[in-house]
């Protein structure tokens, strides 16, 4: 162990615990401490665990882990990519530890890619200590803004083909970008046909009452509004959702409009494929009813 300190880790073992997830934590075994901050806006922690590499956590939540953060990545920047039939202009709100950028490029049709978030902390660090995911910030296409998503938004209409904001939960620095305010900003930022995803509010099994209201308000904004999800071990109850959401009233944003070969899915992701890119969508009886409502 390191000679650094934080208060989530004791006797060798870190502990996720917040009032989004009572009675339940996540526990990872540490290896050691590789940084600490307090940055302007959050606390930053970066440790080596045993069994899942590098672990990024913000304000005592894990974002992001070595062995499972592609099956995030990838879903929150393919389900958007791939219904939309031409995205040359991309931006990700968010998302400081490169991981959307990185497949954000993978589209070979993006032409920029603009990266805004509020904190230069996350990605410093996430440069030094997760450059698997880092990469996508050393891509010549990509253009890198430090400051508040919302801020950045008031000032942009029809100018993106597609929005990824990558945000952390609903609570803290993120909170507005889960309300209905911040939705608008995304449509009027849009070009025609374009398309958003956004971190959906956790999962089912902890927070069907947000994600309800989440596909509310984004309802209230797009003609096109629909929930998926994916599975990953590191986040609450081993699963978080999206919001897929699209100004085109016709397209059918569960089934991918441009798809690569079986070969180059294998080739270029771990998780994401067309077939999982439709399925993503099929919800369980219980939050199907609740979302339907």
């Amino acid at each position: 162990m390191s000679d650094i300190t934080h208060p989530t880790i004791k006797d060798g073992w870190f502990s996720e615990q917040s009032n989004m997830w009572p009675g339940q934590a996540m526990n990872l075994k540490v290896n050691q401490i590789l940084h600490h901050e307090k940055s302007k806006y959050q606390d930053v922690l970066v440790f080596e665990s045993s069994d899942y590499g590098t672990v990024l956590v913000l304000d005592n939540v894990i974002q992001c882990t070595e062995r499972d953060e592609f099956s995030y990545q990838e879903m929150i920047t393919h389900l958007a990519m791939n219904s939309h039939p031409n995205p040359k202009k991309v931006l990700v709100i968010g998302g400081g530890d490169g991981g959307v950028l990185r497949e954000v490029v993978k589209h070979e049709t993006v032409e920029e890619a603009i990266l805004c978030d509020i904190d230069e902390a996350v990605i410093r660090v996430s440069k030094k200590y997760l450059p698997g995911m880092s990469i996508g910030f050393q891509h010549p296409n990509v253009k890198v803004h430090v400051g508040d998503g919302f801020q950045f938004l008031k000032d942009r209409q029809n100018e993106f083909d597609v929005i990824i904001t990558d945000s952390s939960d609903p609570e803290g620095p993120a909170e507005s970008l889960f309300q209905k305010p911040y939705f608008e900003l995304l449509r009027d930022a849009l070009r025609e046909g374009g398309v958003i995803t956004t971190q959906g509010s956790e999962n089912q099994w902890l927070h069907l009452s947000l994600i309800t209201d989440l596909k509310k308000a984004c309802k209230e904004v797009f003609p096109v509004a629909e929930y998926a999800y994916t599975t990953i071990p590191t986040y609450p109850s081993g699963q978080i959702g999206f919001m897929v959401c699209c100004k085109d009233a016709t397209r059918n944003v569960k089934e991918p409009v441009r798809s690569w070969s079986r070969e180059e899915e294998e080739k270029l992701c771990r998780y994401y494929n067309q077939d999982i890119h439709r399925a993503s969508f099929i919800l369980p009886n219980f939050a199907r009813k609740a979302l339907d409502a």
